[in-house]
């Protein structure tokens, strides 16, 4: 038995959950998403809020059972909250800047890194070497987040790099003498 399919997915106030043709709809303050269900799950909007139960014992139900259920709740929370991941760049003379709709990054290469911004995601720059990824859907937010991540991955010396706020990057020792 799913520990996560078994518990329903409470509606906030504000927010609208619709189903049609096996396709869930969420709407809230921050937009709209939609999600298409699986055949071997059944779903039930019950007053505030949504239940997920699958529809025979097979492996297949029970493994979209708990994946459908935690989608849901990550869609609920996107239109209601959103997602935010913050990143930090570190090296001396890295730094980044928002540019109509492109992230322009200097990361050390004989060349500035342009990266579009997809139009559903916000990315912002408060400081030259913080980057605010903000969006509603949970993967698109960390998909870009990680693509910013990838130009330059932090370097196990110094630390030189792209990282996520509050990562731990694990350090080497240098040559000795």
């Amino acid at each position: 038995m799913s520990r996560i399919g078994k518990n329903p997915v409470l509606i906030p106030q504000g927010v609208q959950v619709s189903l049609n043709n096996g396709k869930i709809i969420v709407k809230g303050k921050r937009g709209e998403l939609s999600l298409s269900v699986s055949d071997h799950v059944e779903t039930v909007i019950e007053g505030n809020h949504v239940a997920v139960k699958p529809k025979d014992s097979g492996v297949a139900a029970r493994t979209m059972w708990g994946t459908t259920r935690a989608l849901i709740a990550n869609m609920v929370k996107g239109v209601f909250e959103g997602y935010t991941i913050a990143l930090e760049i570190t090296g001396t003379g890295f730094r980044a800047a928002v540019q109509g709709s492109n992230l322009v990054m200097n990361l050390g290469y004989s060349h500035d890194v342009v990266y579009p911004i997809p139009s559903d995601i916000k990315v912002t720059t408060p400081r030259p070497t913080a980057i605010i990824v903000e969006g509603n859907d949970k993967q698109r937010v960390g998909q870009v987040a990680l693509d910013i991540r990838n130009f330059r991955k932090p370097e196990p010396y110094k630390g030189k790099g792209v990282h996520y706020e509050g990562e731990i990057i694990r350090r080497k020792e240098g040559k000795k003498k």
